[in-house]
């Protein structure tokens, strides 16, 4: 009812957002949000475009040697989805979670990929926390929970953040992967089983440095049937 009074105006054009499926993208920029499907990227997530066969090199995550099995995302950072993360990370945009929701529920392959899995939210480090507020990861791990609406879908907080290091955004591949080394170790007391299967949850991929490191860390501490989730890449 608040939004036949008030409709919310979509991140994207600025327009009013009445009768879509998304509350804060509007019904014309909704279509625009690219959701990612079979086939791509097992480490990245990222998709393939045109016909596959064989083996193929993805110019998206050159250069990792992954420390999980298979990585999938849920849309592209790029258009209407891009200003969703945005406005979540940057923004204090808590509001947009349920958009988020929204789209994690439509991905029937995201959803089977993480049944009964443990999600692993990747921390920020306690300083840049403080200042945000709150780990947009952790929320989108929450939002994956409440997606699957009764499924057995577990949140544990398994590591930290030991280096505080700047954004990444303005760094190279290579210089992102030497900062980001050691940067994460898991807590003393975290218990893991090697026999369990291990989701970690962030919010963009972007080269990889960031999950790479911290699948490490987990996999030192015992994780060994380890994967990735991320809301979006880019």
């Amino acid at each position: 009812m608040r939004d036949l009074v008030f409709p919310p105006s979509c991140l994207s054009c600025g327009g009013l957002c009445q009768g879509g499926p998304l509350r804060h993208i509007c019904r014309r920029c909704e279509p625009l949000i690219f959701r990612v499907k079979e086939p791509h990227c097992t480490t990245c997530g990222h998709p393939y475009f045109g016909h596959v066969e064989g083996e193929r090199n993805c110019p998206h995550c050159e250069g990792i040697r992954p420390a999980y099995h298979r990585a999938k995302t849920v849309i592209l950072f790029k258009g209407p989805g891009r200003e969703l993360v945005l406005t979540l990370k940057y923004k204090h945009g808590l509001h947009v979670l349920e958009d988020i929701q929204t789209l994690i529920e439509a991905s029937d392959e995201m959803m089977a990929f993480v049944r009964g899995a443990i999600l692993v939210p990747v921390p920020l480090h306690p300083r840049k926390e403080r200042e945000r507020g709150y780990n947009q990861s952790l929320l989108i791990a929450e939002a994956f929970q409440k997606a699957a609406r009764g499924d057995d879908l577990a949140i544990a907080h398994l590591l930290n953040r030991t280096v505080d290091s700047p954004s990444q955004t303005a760094f190279d591949r290579r210089t992102r992967q030497r900062r980001m080394k050691n940067a994460f170790a898991a807590r003393s007391k975290a218990s893991i089983n090697p026999d369990l299967r291990y989701v970690l949850v962030d919010d963009v991929f972007t080269t990889g440095s960031t999950l790479n490191a911290a699948a490490l860390a987990l996999r030192r501490a015992g994780a060994l049937n380890l994967d990735v989730i991320t809301f979006a890449h880019g």
